[in-house]
């Protein structure tokens, strides 16, 4: 007999992704975990059960200068997952163990290092690079590029995740001197 969660191990499913990930994640971040990459709650229901952890104070949102609003587990929800935890079948826990453990990292980069172009009024694009404090998701480094065509400024906001570091690092280090 396959196993069918209930509204509470839902809501469990999703406390225990939020601690294993160990990040404030956005909410398009939560769905693409918890429902378009491994089916385990409904979108829907993942999207209900996140507003209803919200407003009970399992998770809270972090105060951020950025766009996208991020969602964290507060202490009550840690201590919810701890105390029922065994609510969560074994074999899912130990799939969500196994998916936080191989993209936390990936998770964290997409959301650190963020990226944007849009099309000006002479055809050129603008194209805004920021690095984002992780906890907060408040902004700590942006700089805003002009690109000729509409692919290099995509490609400018790809390679942005992987050179990201390096770059601030290294703008970081000439200015500061440290």
């Amino acid at each position: 007999m396959d196993f069918v969660p209930d509204s509470t191990v839902n809501k469990l499913i999703l406390l225990y992704v939020l601690d294993k990930m160990e990040i404030p994640l956005t909410e398009n971040s939560i769905l693409e975990i918890c429902s378009s990459q491994n089916d385990w709650i409904n979108w829907m229901d993942c999207k209900d059960l996140l507003s209803q952890l919200l407003t009970s104070k399992l998770v809270y949102k972090p105060n951020n200068d950025n766009d996208e609003t991020r969602y964290n587990i507060t202490v009550a929800g840690r201590g919810c997952i701890s105390d029922f935890y065994t609510r969560i079948p074994k074999s899912l826990r130990d799939k969500i163990d196994s998916f936080a453990s191989t993209n936390r990292l990936q998770f964290k980069r997409n959301q650190e290092y963020v990226s944007k172009n849009y099309k000006n009024e002479d055809g050129s694009y603008t194209v805004e690079l920021k690095i984002l404090e992780p906890a907060t998701a408040s902004t700590i480094f942006s700089v805003t590029i002009k690109a000729d065509t509409r692919n290099s400024a995509m490609h400018a906001c790809t390679r942005w995740r992987d050179l990201a570091p390096n770059i601030y690092e290294a703008i970081y280090s000439k200015i500061i001197g440290n």
